[in-house]
């Protein structure tokens, strides 16, 4: 058999990352991310967000290492990783609240990071709709354990299940805030920095954003200074619904991309 990666056509994750829904969740995880002051404070240092060139570069290869990551084989995950872990052990950011200067592969950060993600992902794909059961759900946390290790983190140290992944976020709550000197990302979502080809979706930009923010839980929304009440769950929810509905519709060698298409082939099968 060839080599299917890290997680395969038997993982809950082929089954949940093709969606397309699951762009929503990938906004959201970087909304997540935006909450812990050195992962935001890494991110801000170490990159011209505003420059549309370095920022659509930015998109591409992070959007690269997802899907290689997902679907690539074992050899080209290892590649993708030390790539990541070698940019990250070499760069490092300023915190103005200690004073201190810490690596960008300093592991808090990179927990958090992790951790926002998968709970992005599955809370997203789950009340879009997408079918999985309880059982399914700590599946996907326990797989993605191997997505951390990709990244330099132990698998021992991020979370294994939807309960583990829930207590570690409500444990880190205290330290999490929007830091003074990031733009907001609805105002920034405003005057995206897009390439030219890119254009025509720009107006988009700004609705993709709010709706993202309204799949956040409500205290994070809080500290973003957003509104945050059970009929914003209500409508976040009604609408991932609605657009996975609609999208469903699409025929699937037009909805899904060929990494995609080639693992629900290898599902099946």
């Amino acid at each position: 058999m060839s080599d299917l990666g890290i997680f395969g056509p038997s993982s809950v994750t082929w089954r949940v990352m093709g969606e397309p829904i699951l762009l929503v969740g990938g906004i959201r995880a970087l909304l997540m991310q935006g909450l812990h002051p050195r992962a935001m404070r890494g991110v801000l240092q170490n990159s011209a967000l505003m420059d549309p060139q370095e920022a659509w570069s930015r998109f591409v290869r992070t959007t690269e290492f997802v899907r290689v990551r997902t679907y690539g084989t074992h050899a080209e995950v290892e590649r993708a990783g030390r790539r990541v872990r070698k940019i990250h052990a070499k760069l490092t950011a300023h915190d103005p609240d200690t004073g201190a200067a810490f690596r960008l592969d300093d592991p808090e950060a990179l927990r958090w990071v992790h951790v926002g993600e998968v709970d992005s992902y599955l809370s997203v794909a789950r009340r879009a709709g997408v079918r999985l059961s309880d059982d399914d759900a700590d599946t996907f946390v326990a797989e993605w354990r191997r997505a951390a290790e990709v990244v330099g983190l132990s698998r021992d140290d991020v979370p294994g299940s939807v309960a583990e992944l829930r207590d570690y976020i409500d444990a880190q709550r205290p330290g999490l805030r929007f830091v003074p000197e990031a733009a907001h990302p609805l105002r920034l979502s405003l005057n995206a920095p897009l390439p030219r080809m890119l254009t025509p979706l720009k107006p988009a930009l700004p609705a993709l954003t709010l709706l993202s923010f309204a799949t956040l839980p409500r205290w994070a929304r809080r500290l973003y200074g957003l509104p945050a009440t059970p009929v914003g769950d209500l409508w976040a929810t009604a609408t991932l619904r609605t657009l996975h509905t609609g999208i469903g519709l699409v025929p699937g060698d037009v909805l899904y991309s060929p990494a995609a298409r080639r693992a629900r082939r290898l599902m099946a099968a």
